[in-house]
């Protein structure tokens, strides 16, 4: 059996990685997935999250934001809506959408969209997290 398997990540912009990896871990929609070469055929849907790699000795993170994920036994392809490399992200920006976001679950506003307040503030804590700035 292969000790890795090809791995893309896309977005609508770039392909974001193109890599042998040994190992991922995806946020899928139910939870997160570990995959590893020779894995079983599968297609999830990605929630928020964190993507964890190793290809050789490097492990790499990027913070995701939905779309799919296509597993197959020799090749993992990700496409995602955002995919951002810990460099890539924009730390201040990310916390002022952490402050927002609690803002507004804090005011008691009948007018807020509950969900959608809580999917921005797990994406801006993933992004926090992913740049190593969370706190």
């Amino acid at each position: 059996m292969p000790d890795t398997f090809q791995l893309e990540i896309v977005t609508p912009e770039k392909k974001v990685v193109d890599t042998a990896a040994a190992e991922v871990q995806i946020p899928g929609k139910n939870g997160y997935l570990g995959i590893l070469p020779g894995h079983a055929p599968l297609i999830t849907e990605l929630a928020v999250g964190e993507i964890t790699f190793r290809a050789g000795a490097e492990e790499r993170r990027l913070a995701v934001a939905w779309g799919f994920a296509e597993v197959l036994p020799a090749k993992v392809t990700i496409l995602a809506e955002t995919a951002e490399s810990p460099s890539e992200i924009d730390v201040e920006r990310a916390r002022k959408a952490k402050e927002r976001a609690e803002q507004r679950l804090a005011s008691g506003d009948p007018s807020v969209d509950v969900e959608r307040s809580l999917e921005a503030l797990h994406k801006a804590d993933t992004r926090l997290e992913v740049a190593g700035k969370k706190g």
